[in-house]
């Protein structure tokens, strides 16, 4: 078929310059004139494959990524995976972050390209630390540790458009959800104070850094209503490294299920339905739901078999703002220091000693003290004042 056509290209091209019409070529095989004059143009390039067809693909695409880019990442991904470091996209865009590679690629365009270059293969053998131990709370007994994750906005018909705080205790797996209808510091405390009604007071609550959970980004010492609530019930806040989701593994995961087996099946039409479905949901994964890791124990189960005694809070309601300042207690942040040695706290900057560099750290302000103290594995480094306001 190709051959048919490229000797009707050179076949008409020969009879125009033999000085036939073009209407009568044109006539005779079913063709317009611009298509005539195309190959005639074709034909005096020069080029000697004229009457063969020409990719249509784009000389030039203005989205894709400039070559010089992708071959930094190319290079960084080679050079970590020699160094035997964390060489996947999210290690790659730190670093050349940290280069001021400008533009730098979202994580998507880092995989495409290391895709198609083939270089995704994994490093045999298992992944051994290099000495960037990750200061993970303890979960030997119930409610030691709860770690919780504000969920939406999501919306029902009508519509309503609500959040979710969903908190999952790491010992036992029991799960809890509270509907609000907004984030403000009030539904904060509302919702976290109903949970606690139903699952206990925890000693450590582990969150992300949300502007719900710390408070205002304007006003970074004013302990928010969470710290506050927190503090004033011995229970110390922990919020884990900004753009590292997955130290929240549990509950992120424990989220996905709450999508799938819940908000996606059910039918609710107001906020009131809402409230009983969620409470309904969480009985059932409480004293249904079985858990390998529990041994094919479902979560109530594991609480009747350690005997613990949970704590709970005195009041059926939960406290108005504004909340009292704490007068003690602590509250503690996870960060990874990078090369700037910069340590940030709710978006203010703190410069750390030299040997904190690509480590883990935990910042703890100590209320009562008004100071932040730096620790590495369980070693206070530095302190600084830190006046809470």
């Amino acid at each position: 078929m190709r051959n048919d056509l490229e000797q009707e290209r050179q076949w008409a091209v020969q009879r125009y310059l033999k000085g036939e019409k073009p209407a009568a070529i044109c006539a005779s095989l079913g063709r317009s004139r611009p298509w005539l004059y195309k190959w005639s143009a074709r034909f005096s390039s020069g080029d000697p494959g004229w009457f063969q067809d020409q990719s249509r693909q784009p000389r030039s695409n203005p989205l894709r990524t400039p070559a010089e880019i992708e071959e930094i990442v190319k290079l960084l991904r080679l050079s970590l995976y020699n160094d035997d470091l964390f060489c996947g996209a999210q290690a790659i865009q730190w670093e050349m972050d940290e280069m001021h590679v400008r533009p730098v690629p979202s994580l998507r365009t880092i995989g495409r390209i290391l895709s198609r270059h083939d270089l995704t293969h994994r490093r045999t053998g298992r992944y051994e630390p290099k000495g960037k131990a990750y200061p993970e709370l303890p979960a030997l007994q119930p409610n030691q540790t709860h770690q919780a994750d504000l969920v939406g906005p999501r919306y029902l018909k009508g519509p309503v458009r609500f959040y979710s705080l969903n908190v999952v205790d790491l010992r036992t797996a029991r799960c809890g959800l509270e509907p609000l209808l907004s984030q403000s510091g009030q539904s904060i405390v509302d919702a976290l104070w109903s949970l606690w009604r139903r699952m206990g007071i925890p000693r450590n609550l582990q969150v992300d850094n949300a502007w719900s959970f710390y408070g205002s980004p304007a006003h970074p010492r004013g302990m928010g209503p969470l710290i506050r609530l927190c503090l004033h019930h011995r229970v110390q806040p922990w919020f884990i490294p900004m753009n590292e989701p997955w130290r929240n593994g549990v509950v992120e995961k424990f989220n996905d299920h709450y999508d799938q087996k819940f908000f996606r099946k059910v039918v609710i039409a107001s906020a009131d339905e809402l409230m009983q479905a969620s409470l309904a949901f969480e009985q059932k994964h409480n004293s249904r739901y079985r858990y390998s890791k529990l041994r094919g124990k479902t979560p109530l189960e594991v609480l009747a078999q350690t005997g613990k005694k949970l704590r709970f809070p005195k009041q059926e309601h939960a406290p108005l703002l504004p909340l009292k300042k704490p007068q003690t207690g602590c509250f503690h942040l996870v960060r990874f220091i990078r090369s700037d040695l910069r340590l940030n706290v709710f978006g203010e900057l703190f410069t750390v000693p030299s040997q904190l560099q690509y480590e883990y750290v935990v910042a703890t302000i100590d209320v009562k003290e008004q100071k932040l103290k730096i620790f590495l594995d369980h070693q206070q480094i530095e302190e600084y004042a830190y006046k809470l306001r």
